[in-house]
């Protein structure tokens, strides 16, 4: 069994209208949501072997904020990238490790996190990413693979799901930036 959960980057921040979308970092909001999931990660209890990463700024900034163990493997492709890749990404980077931490964009997460379980292990948490997987939000997912060779759809069952407004109610959908 291998481990691999998902977080996507915090708010960001559009003031700048300027910058290119790959540039943008994190916003008030997304700072705090970022360090308070990070704090959640690390007592979640898993030690993440390796973390591979989209290198856009506000990724960047949130595993920076998040406080989570280094080395990181930042790849351009993972860049608001398709569940196809993303899993080819998992195969290349994830080596023998057991616990692989993915940091990236939605569409591409929460498609993968959809396509990870099949419909006999859906379950209320399942529904709960159907529905959004927001800014800042954790997933994790129990894999029935012995080798990162076999990951792709079908492969997982989610066990763990956290948004930052499950921790702080002050950072849910109807409060303020």
């Amino acid at each position: 069994m291998k481990l691999l959960g998902i977080l996507r980057h915090a708010k960001s921040d559009w003031d700048d209208l300027s910058l290119r979308d790959f540039d943008r970092g994190l916003n008030d909001r997304g700072r705090k949501g970022a360090r308070l999931m990070g704090d959640h990660i690390t007592d979640h209890g898993v030690k993440w072997e390796a973390i591979i990463a989209s290198p856009a700024e506000r990724v960047k900034q949130t595993l920076a904020a998040s406080g989570l163990p280094q080395p990181i493997t930042f790849d351009q492709d993972a860049y608001m990238a398709d569940p196809q890749t993303l899993v080819r990404l998992v195969r290349q980077y994830a080596g023998n490790v057991d616990a692989l931490l993915l940091a990236a964009h939605n569409p591409g997460l929460q498609e993968l996190a959809l396509e990870l379980v099949p419909p006999e292990k859906e379950d209320p948490l399942f529904g709960e990413v159907m529905e959004k997987f927001p800014t800042a939000a954790f997933a994790v997912f129990e894999l029935d693979i012995d080798s990162w060779d076999d990951f792709g759809p079908g492969c997982g069952k989610m066990v763990h799901f956290a948004r930052p407004r499950d921790l702080d109610p002050e950072l849910g959908p109807q409060s303020p930036d």
